[in-house]
């Protein structure tokens, strides 16, 4: 046996079973489509998300005499929501990172506890925010309280 006819040889198996049929190429294709919907989808939906939570920090930072155009900011947000609650800002932006964006939840929530006092709600309405978050946002947005820094124990931090 020479090694022109192992060439030929292992091309026609080659050929044979690895080359792709008709099925396989439209079962690939509709894969693509069935991910690209996915895709398009998730990203129409994070974006009505985040309309709603900017328009509901919107609310929330005009009832704390806070900008309401800083709750369109990604990340500066997030920094003055903490800011309101009496925890530095940076945290904010360290929820990028693995392991300490548990840490930087955490400061959130004790945030999000201090904003709930300073507008009327009692201690446990935290657990709207750990469980629901955008149920917390809604109901502190659109309910009728009104800001109180004095209610909290939490330190008032200058507000841009």
């Amino acid at each position: 046996m020479n090694i022109l006819n192992i060439v030929a040889q292992s091309s026609e198996y080659y050929s044979t079973y690895n080359s792709y049929s008709e099925a396989e190429a439209l079962s690939g294709a509709a894969f693509l489509a069935v991910f690209m919907s996915f895709l398009v989808i998730g990203l129409i939906f994070g974006a009505l998300i985040y309309v709603f939570v900017s328009i509901c920090l919107m609310r929330i930072f005009a009832k704390a005499g806070v900008k309401p155009w800083i709750a369109w900011v990604p990340f500066y947000n997030n920094w003055k929501l903490l800011e309101l609650g009496g925890q530095p800002g940076f945290w904010a932006v360290l929820t990028i990172l693995p392991i300490v964006n548990i840490v930087s939840a955490v400061y959130l929530y004790i945030a999000m506890y201090h904003i709930g006092k300073k507008l009327g709600k009692d201690g446990s309405f935290v657990a709207w925010a750990i469980l629901l978050p955008y149920v917390w946002y809604a109901w502190l947005a659109f309910d009728k309280s009104t800001w109180n820094d004095a209610a909290s124990t939490a330190p008032s931090l200058h507000r841009a």
